[in-house]
């Protein structure tokens, strides 16, 4: 199966393009963007995804306006074609790779949008995340992560949102790809379900620093990673600055201590120390303000799940009253929060993002869904 993309130099195997590297139903290809402004009157975010030997691409676009998550859902069948990034009325393009991307959604059941990002940092190339569990392959992928502003406009029932009467609408981007639930649907002995993430994308005026840790029941850590990097001005980025790896200040060691709300997974303060080499540790401090739930954009949900089959095309439309939810419903357990950030002298905002699942003993979870003290 050919495509125009095998006309430029760019296999990793003999294979065409198009034919999956693995035969795991867990295999994917991924893009996630948010956007907030600085006092939480509005967040936003698109996921998109792939998944070659399932045949579906889907996209969700959510927006949190009032205290209401507003949630857009499309699927479809993709058996070919995957680099076609439209999904029903949700739309990507990839205007400028690594430096501007165009989000289009047309009349989403009331929902419209015309979105522009233009990138303030370079590249952040996170570790490969490889998790096995008794030999099998959980996940197995690689994820790049980049700070963003965004231009444009988002139509909610009639109410036309002008980003630019927002002030600064900043956020973050990232890409993923490989396996990722790889061992899900398998046969096997029944476990206890135990996933613990934090990662924390965080904006400051003249630098951006990035977190992300996974943890066993333990509490020692399977994936830990951090770094800091410069920022610039939107549309002053090119290819070679975003991409220069000497641009990226990559940690020694990240750490941090997290105090939970009572009753909940959802943490109430965050504090991350970023030891750098032969220089001070970047210490940031985190207080979340405004709350965006990942189900909106597929994740954990019962029935738009990623990469679940819908059939040719298919799209929905729900909201979410947030101050309504269930903290520990397994549903909404995964969540972004919009937090203010200090470190030193220095002021931002950042995305706190938590899914913790199962025993986590330093945060003194013991059950699948028990809440903090």
């Amino acid at each position: 199966m050919i495509h125009p993309y095998d006309d430029l130099p760019l296999h990793q195997s003999s294979s065409p393009l198009l034919h999956p590297s693995s035969d795991s139903l867990g295999l994917y290809d991924r893009y996630f963007f948010n956007g907030f402004d600085a006092n939480g009157e509005l967040m936003f975010a698109l996921a998109m995804g792939v998944y070659p030997n399932r045949q579906v691409m889907d996209a969700a676009f959510a927006v949190v306006r009032g205290g209401v998550q507003h949630n857009c859902r499309s699927s479809r069948m993709c058996a070919t074609d995957r680099a076609h990034t439209v999904v029903g009325s949700i739309s990507l393009e990839v205007t400028s790779p690594m430096l501007e991307h165009r989000i289009v959604v047309e009349d989403h059941h009331g929902v419209s949008a015309d979105l522009t990002l233009r990138v303030v940092s370079p590249v952040i190339e996170e570790p490969a995340f490889v998790h096995r569990v008794n030999g099998r392959v959980v996940m197995d992928y690689t994820r790049i992560t980049q700070f963003v502003e965004w231009s444009g406009w988002i139509s909610l029932d009639g109410e036309r949102i002008e980003l630019a009467d927002l002030g600064r609408v900043q956020g973050c981007r990232d890409r993923s790809w490989g396996i990722r639930g790889g061992t899900r649907g398998l046969p096997g002995p029944a476990t206890v379900p135990q996933f613990f993430w934090t990662w924390a994308p965080t904006l400051l005026d003249d630098m951006c620093a990035h977190v992300a840790i996974n943890e066993e029941a333990s509490g020692k850590s399977w994936h830990r990673s951090g770094a800091v990097v410069e920022r610039f001005n939107a549309g002053e980025g090119s290819i070679d600055r975003v991409l220069d790896t000497t641009r990226v200040r990559r940690a020694d060691n990240v750490s941090t201590v997290i105090d939970w709300v009572s009753g909940t997974r959802w943490a109430s303060s965050m504090t991350a120390t970023i030891d750098m080499w032969q220089s001070e540790p970047v210490v940031i401090s985190y207080e979340p303000y405004a709350r965006f739930q990942m189900s909106g954009v597929g994740y954990q949900h019962p029935e738009w799940g990623h990469g679940q089959w819908r059939g040719d095309l298919d799209e929905s439309r729900d909201e979410l009253q947030l101050d309504a939810l269930n903290p520990l419903d397994p549903t909404v357990i995964h969540v972004q929060h919009l937090c203010r950030v200090k470190s030193g002298e220095r002021e931002g905002v950042a995305v706190l993002e938590q899914l913790v699942i199962g025993p986590h003993e330093p945060s003194g979870f013991s059950g699948v869904l028990d809440g903090a003290n």
